[in-house]
């Protein structure tokens, strides 16, 4: 069988966009004399369409659109994913749902099994999960149609499942010759290598050959990365599609090709490529042209520049130096040199005047005790202040610069540094923010190393270093990663770190920021667990005082 894999960026709710999109990559599927044509898991709607799926007036349209694409069908069949309803009257009586047309009507509908309610994924809340799953016989192959979360529950491959049902094994016992599992599955690094195990375990073990179509896109936080796969019956991943852009893949079940052993880049590339894909598709959907970019003279800011200009080009990325007088020589000099080796406009203007007349204006209110953590966040308000009116003023999206470690611990100022509407780093920790600077300039120096070797310092007074406050990174790095990723506690990382003390006072910093965390910019999301909708952690808590 001729199976065309169409991986395509939907945008979520625009209907008519996204029926162009599939009719567009149906008619290519027909050029290439495909017997089926294949789109992402909710590509008609887009994924995760969130609260839109429990509007009528939504949904009615959806049932309506689908129908218009069922009607340009012929004897190539379609494939795309779409939400349906049925009228049990139990649940949501919504699905999400594959849907198979040709001849000109919709001819099987498979609903979405296994319906994931973790990290990232709120589905339970929207959707009915399927109470069967049947195969579909079409030009003499057994289609064994499944959507995402469904494949993900091999026994063999997962030492604990999350499901008591396997929809692929109920398939393969109903007499399923060919596996289709139409996907939207966000990225964090690793998990494409993991995903290439699975499928080739399940596809050598059960002797079938498999097409996975996953969508491409950032949607908000969640970045999707493409990388469709398809493998032959012995297990070897023969086709890939391109990361994190829109790809057309035509794959003949009956003709071998050589196996593609390597499926994910370095950490340093892949994340890169993935936060670069983020802004660049946050601005495209939301209609930015124009960036700006708060320019320290330190690391973070200098990535997030970096990344700005590869994401929609220099002439739209403008930044602003906002010196104090803790501000170093080399906050200006290191920056004006990272600025003429990026080829970007700037604005320098100091901010002291307007330190010194809020602190006067404030002195009186507050009985000359302005303590000097007031001063501090003060600037980061001011340079805040200066950033958003320079954004209202000139149409630019504001990019806040925060690393994780920092967002982590609450080492960042709301309303100061916090200001913008895209958090770019905040999933990305300091000490692999340091990597992947050293990448960018594995050839030539962009980013300049007087910014890497720089001590890290918020210089918000004379000689201050994050390592004031903070452990070292590696050290509170490290015991993040325990924390936030593996869930392990005070007793447990202890173990490891060696220094309990350390270790309890960077925890109760974590949950002391929450609320921090509650008003800050959606971050791109590159881990397995990152700020935001993955992590839901409440403000108001008592576990540890």
């Amino acid at each position: 069988m001729r199976i065309a894999l169409c991986q395509i960026n939907p945008i979520i709710g625009n209907l008519e966009y996204n029926k162009s999109k599939i009719i567009d990559g149906y008619k290519h599927g027909i050029d290439a004399d495909a017997d089926i044509v294949i789109f992402p898991e909710l590509s008609l709607v887009g994924y995760p369409p969130q609260d839109l799926v429990e509007k009528k007036e939504f949904r009615d349209a959806v049932t309506k659109t689908a129908n218009e694409l069922a009607a340009i069908t012929g004897n190539t069949a379609l494939l795309f994913g779409a939400i349906t309803e049925d009228d049990d009257l139990i649940g949501t009586d919504i699905h999400n749902s594959a849907i198979l047309c040709f001849d000109e009507k919709i001819q099987f509908v498979q609903h979405k099994t296994l319906i994931p309610n973790y990290d990232v994924f709120d589905e339970m809340r929207y959707f009915d999960p399927s109470k069967e799953v049947d195969i579909f016989e079409f030009k003499g192959e057994k289609l064994g149609i499944s959507i995402c979360e469904d494949i993900w529950n091999d026994a063999d491959y997962w030492y604990k499942r999350r499901y008591t049902r396997d929809p692929v094994k109920e398939l393969l016992e109903k007499g399923a010759t060919i596996l289709l599992n139409i996907s939207a599955s966000p990225y964090a690094y690793g998990k494409r290598c993991a995903r290439h195990e699975m499928l080739s375990l399940l596809t050598k073990k059960d002797n079938i050959p498999l097409a996975y179509v996953c969508c491409v896109g950032a949607q908000t936080d969640l970045i999707f990365d493409g990388a469709s796969m398809c493998f032959d019956s012995d297990g070897k991943l023969i086709q890939l599609g391109k990361t994190y852009e829109e790809d057309f893949i035509l794959f003949d079940t009956s003709k071998s090709k050589n196996e593609i052993k390597n499926c994910e880049k370095s950490f340093e590339e892949e994340v890169l490529s993935s936060l670069i894909y983020g802004v660049k598709d946050y601005c495209d959907k939301l209609g930015f042209k124009k960036l700006l970019i708060g320019l320290s003279g330190g690391m973070d800011s200098a990535l997030v520049t970096y990344i700005a200009v590869k994401a929609i080009g220099a002439e739209n990325v403008h930044v602003m130096l906002m010196p104090s007088k803790y501000s170093s020589d080399g906050s200006i000099t290191d920056s004006e040199k990272l600025i003429f080796n990026l080829g970007i406009s700037h604005t320098n203007i100091s901010i002291q005047s307007s330190v010194d007349e809020s602190m006067n204006s404030l002195s009186s209110s507050l009985n000359d005790d302005v303590k000097g953590i007031t001063e501090e966040n003060l600037q980061a308000r001011i340079r805040g202040l200066y950033l958003m009116a320079f954004s209202n003023n000139n149409n630019y999206l504001l990019l806040t610069t925060g690393n994780k470690s920092e967002v982590a611990t609450g080492y960042c100022t709301l309303y100061g540094d916090m200001c913008g509407g895209l958090a770019v780093l905040a999933d990305v920790y300091k000490t692999d923010i340091y990597r992947i600077a050293n990448y960018i300039n594995r050839e030539d120096e962009i980013i300049p190393q007087e910014i890497i070797d720089k001590p890290p310092s918020a210089e918000l007074r004379f000689d201050q270093t994050d390592q004031d406050t903070l452990p070292p990174y590696e050290l509170l790095d490290n015991i993040l990663r325990m924390y936030l990723e593996e869930n392990k506690e005070i007793e447990e990382i202890s173990a490891v770190i060696g220094d309990k003390k350390i270790v309890s006072k960077v925890l109760r910093m974590v949950d002391l920021s929450e609320f921090k965390r509650k008003q800050s910019a959606p971050a791109l999301r590159v881990s397995p667990k990152a700020f935001g909708y993955g992590r839901r952690y409440p403000i108001v808590q008592g576990w540890r005082k």
